[in-house]
């Protein structure tokens, strides 16, 4: 019986089976404010569990409950990768932001974030934002992604979409031998937070860009930016775009976007976007490297905005954050490598490495009993 037909309020039991891998997940309900929500720790092996709130208007709680086990665990892999002594965690808040996001809401929250003692710290995410974070921090002593008028990194798309920028440079390295994507056609779906930025970086490279999102008012407003370049165009739907003669197709909204319809009617040679958990299953990898595709794993490219709010937590700096986050050029590079020399897909190379990284060094720390 699929998830739909259950109460909405009884997760499915494979939904909790597929969480037993995770050190703890909480459900959270506050009701005078409106609040719940479901924070999920996978590992804190490497260090305590970093990772962002995301604000949603989930069908089910099923379906809410799935996207953040699936979430955090794709956290502890990121900062495994990226090289950071963070674990894994990810919080959902179940609901319409545009309608019940509060103060009242979001500091309700943070009581719940507090309650953990720094095993979770909590920062931005999709439907969530930098001065959500501040008033998140009046409740809550374990927050990143705060504004910076109050001391904090502001807001991270700005270095995920540099750090995805690298990975694109690096995949087009391994599939073309020139990092530059001067002349080539890229594919950008969703340009929001994290999609914008990335147009700015592409169009400066000298890339030619097509563009959608559902959100009409973010397509109109990069078409704006970008209007005196005529570097950037815009079609309907995602469906139109993917069947677009594209050279890179970068997945920058929800994740699930690389479907086997999709790999089907793909040109593009390379895959590199920001989305988490691009691969609608297991075995999309196995096509994309069939097709001969080169497809740069999400959580490796998009972990700049990780490395942004983790520097937050040493008083934070810019520079140094950037800095950071162009290692991620390095690292989407040994990943492509390392699976074309052990004849694996980029998404099992990663993998392997980053469980390589939790095994040496996790053993050292053993669980975050927080603070």
């Amino acid at each position: 019986m699929s998830a739909t037909h259950r109460p909405e309020h009884a997760p499915a039991v494979d939904l909790l089976d597929h969480g037993t891998e995770h050190e703890q997940v909480v459900f959270c309900n506050d009701p005078a404010t409106g609040l719940r929500a479901i924070i999920a720790i996978h590992s804190t092996a490497l260090g305590p569990a970093l990772g962002g709130t995301r604000f949603h208007p989930y069908a089910t709680t099923a379906d809410a409950v799935r996207d953040v086990l699936d979430l955090s665990r794709g956290m502890t892999y990121k900062a495994a990768l990226a090289g950071l002594d963070l674990g894994g965690g990810k919080a959902v808040i179940i609901g319409d932001p545009t309608t019940l996001r509060s103060e009242a809401l979001l500091r309700a929250y943070g009581r719940f974030v507090q309650s953990l003692a720094g095993r979770y710290y909590t920062a931005c995410d999709v439907g969530t934002y930098s001065a959500d974070m501040d008033h998140v921090a009046r409740e809550c002593s374990f927050v990143t992604g705060r504004t910076v008028a109050h001391g904090g990194a502001g807001d991270s798309s700005v270095l995920t979409a540099y750090g995805v920028f690298q990975g694109m440079r690096a995949a087009a390295e391994h599939a073309w031998g020139s990092t530059s994507l001067t002349g080539r056609t890229v594919g950008v779906a969703g340009v929001g937070k994290v999609g914008r930025h990335l147009v700015r970086h592409l169009v400066e490279d000298g890339a030619r860009v097509v563009v959608t999102d559902v959100h009409a008012p973010a397509v109109e407003q990069v078409l704006a930016e970008h209007a005196a370049s005529g570097a950037v165009r815009a079609v309907a739907t995602t469906e139109q775009l993917v069947a677009e003669p594209l050279d890179v197709y970068a997945p920058c909204a929800l994740g699930r976007a690389l479907t086997d319809e999709v790999v089907d009617v793909l040109t593009a040679q390379v895959v590199c976007g920001a989305a988490n958990n691009q691969l609608a299953h297991p075995g999309v990898e196995k096509s994309l490297l069939d097709r001969g595709i080169v497809y740069a794993p999400d959580y490796c490219v998009n972990a700049g905005g990780l490395v942004q709010v983790a520097d937050e937590l040493e008083g934070f700096s810019f520079e140094r954050a950037q800095q950071r986050a162009s290692g991620l050029y390095d690292t989407t590079l040994t990943v492509l490598r390392t699976a074309a020399a052990e004849g694996v897909s980029p998404a099992v190379a990663a993998d392997r490495l980053a469980e390589r990284r939790i095994r040496e060094v996790g053993r050292l720390r053993g669980i975050w009993l927080g603070r």
